[in-house]
């Protein structure tokens, strides 16, 4: 029998009742004529003749390019190994970038349980109109929760190069916000005590100076960011800042390093009747250090100094440790993590209320 011509199909097929295996046959050569037509040729190339032993050439398939994203789908620059923790984070080489609009971590997002010397019942501020004038029943355990978020806007606007370990500047925007929830408060109907929101954009300009110890200053960075609870009058709080950044690190082996990270900023000036916090920075402060040592790729230990600048040195310092669960490849980003931090401004709420707190929970870092 002939074979099924592909105009012809399997129209064809269909006259060939009375031969059931030439009528399967049929099918067969129409099914595979249609793989072929749909199918692409593979791509083929032609090596040439080996002219030591005469052997003809030969053909050699062509391969499609090498996947270039990690396997949780983001192009592998992000998660680079072979760059600095800082030049990941902030993409400050070519080789690191991940490109505009990609949604990256920003501060941990994390979940956690928290227990405190105490609870700001009766909020206050010395702005007309900002004083709680009823208390809470609230309680000292409650729940914590942090979403945190950045994307860049936009790269090689002054600094850029062709190769891998050429340095690119960037414009980045984030987002950062926390809640306390009373999840242990049954009687108030489980309210959230207070949520913060923290839109900021921030500039990187990466630099690769080498300094004393071991040390290599890495980037500098100008920032503008609003903070502000959005409640009502009398627990409305606000301000906006701009600050100027710098961070440098010290590798200490392949999965381990240490980096420190200053900012120093400056409140914008508000209208003294829209004023809701006229004295924030002497409490939160005007400056902060941050200092991370990553023992391994799974274990971290941070420290953050904020302090007022004032004779009266008020501020605070938060402790963190965050480790990578056991059971958990380390590339996932999940950590638990502890924290304690002790001073002012754990919440815009509590500017101006000295309060000592204690969290345990998961956070989920450098996705």
């Amino acid at each position: 029998m002939a074979p099924a011509p592909a105009s012809q199909g399997w129209q064809l097929c269909q006259t060939l009742k009375g031969d059931a295996t030439a009528q399967l046959a049929c099918f067969q050569q129409w099914a595979d004529s249609q793989s072929r037509a749909n199918t692409p040729e593979p791509s083929l190339s032609t090596a040439p003749a080996n002219p030591a032993t005469g052997q003809p050439a030969t053909q050699v398939l062509l391969l499609p390019a090498l996947n270039t994203e990690s396997p949780d789908g983001k192009p592998i620059g992000c998660k680079n190994n072979q760059y600095s923790g800082l030049s990941k984070f902030w993409e400050l080489q070519r080789g690191t970038d991940c490109d505009t609009f990609a949604l990256r971590g920003y501060r941990p997002i994390s979940l956690s349980l928290v227990t405190s010397d105490g609870v700001n019942v009766q909020p206050s501020s010395p702005s007309p109109g900002h004083t709680a004038t009823t208390t809470l029943a609230y309680k000292r355990a409650e729940t914590k929760i942090q979403l945190s978020v950045r994307t860049k806007l936009a790269k090689g606007m002054f600094k850029s190069g062709s190769n891998p370990d050429d340095d690119l500047d960037s414009l980045w925007f984030g987002y950062t916000q926390q809640s306390y929830w009373q999840f242990f408060s049954t009687g108030l109907s489980r309210p959230f005590r207070v949520t913060d929101h923290e839109p900021e954009v921030i500039y990187i300009y990466p630099h690769q100076i080498p300094l004393a110890g071991g040390w290599n200053y890495r980037l500098s960075g100008l920032g503008l960011v609003h903070q502000s609870n959005g409640q009502a009058l009398p627990l409305s709080r606000s301000w906006n800042r701009v600050y100027l950044m710098g961070a440098a690190e010290k590798i200490l082996g392949p999965n381990s390093s240490l980096t420190l990270q200053g900012r120093v900023w400056q409140r914008l000036r508000e209208p003294s009747g829209d004023d809701d916090n006229p004295d924030i920075q002497d409490y939160v402060g005007r400056t902060d250090l941050t200092g991370n040592w990553q023992i391994s790729q799974a274990s971290t230990i941070g420290v953050t100094l904020r302090h007022s600048l004032r004779h009266d040195a008020r501020g605070s310092v938060r402790l963190d440790w965050l480790l990578a669960p056991a059971s958990s490849p380390n590339y996932t980003g999940l950590r638990y993590h502890l924290q304690l931090f002790s001073g002012y401004g754990d919440s815009l709420l509590d500017y101006n209320r000295k309060r000592t707190v204690l969290s345990l929970g998961l956070s989920l870092v450098d996705w």
